[in-house]
């Protein structure tokens, strides 16, 4: 019986690595959600949301003299965080980018660079050489549990132009 059973089960590895993946997810969401409730928009400053989030990953150019903040939670998370702070030293807009109504955004022909300023830094390139493209891949929930975690995959070609998107379960998440 225990033999018949063996190819559905995870192995070791596998239930480790969900493991470590929920718990850093469920974690660093615990902890922004603590961070996120602190700061209001309009009246938080550039320090304040510093104080919260620390040194941002990237500063973007936005609109008008505005800038803003990237605070990336990949690999192990599921949420990436742009911040804007406006020419007068406030905290905007606070949003997190990693869902699909953003998702649905990223058209073909689309440059990386417009690509990464819309969803942070991802959490895996590939290289496909011998097809001359590559793969960007982002973690994040598609529901309320961790249990919903998908990767949405965007496709560049060789000028690094979108060629496609996919959204998949998480392999990290499915032990088949």
């Amino acid at each position: 019986m225990k033999s018949l059973l063996r190819p559905y089960l995870p192995s070791i590895g596998q239930l480790s690595l969900c493991l470590a993946v929920s718990v850093a997810a469920l974690f660093t969401t615990a902890c922004d959600s603590q961070r996120i409730a602190e700061l209001e928009e309009g009246v938080a400053s550039e320090g304040d949301v510093k104080m919260k989030f620390g040194e941002p990953e990237k500063v973007w150019d936005g609109e008008n003299g505005a800038r803003i903040f990237e605070y990336n939670r990949q690999p192990a998370g599921a949420k990436n965080y742009m911040i804007t702070i406006g020419p007068d030293g406030k905290m905007s807009s606070l949003r997190q980018v990693l869902a699909p109504h953003v998702f649905a955004k990223i058209v073909p022909d689309m440059p990386m660079e417009t690509v990464r300023k819309m969803l942070g830094k991802p959490m895996k390139i590939t290289p496909f050489e011998l097809k001359k493209v590559w793969h960007y891949d982002w973690r994040y929930m598609d529901g309320p549990n961790t249990s919903d975690t998908k990767i949405f995959t965007v496709v560049f070609n060789s000028d690094l132009r979108v060629l496609s998107t996919e959204s998949v379960a998480d392999p990290a998440l499915s032990p088949n």
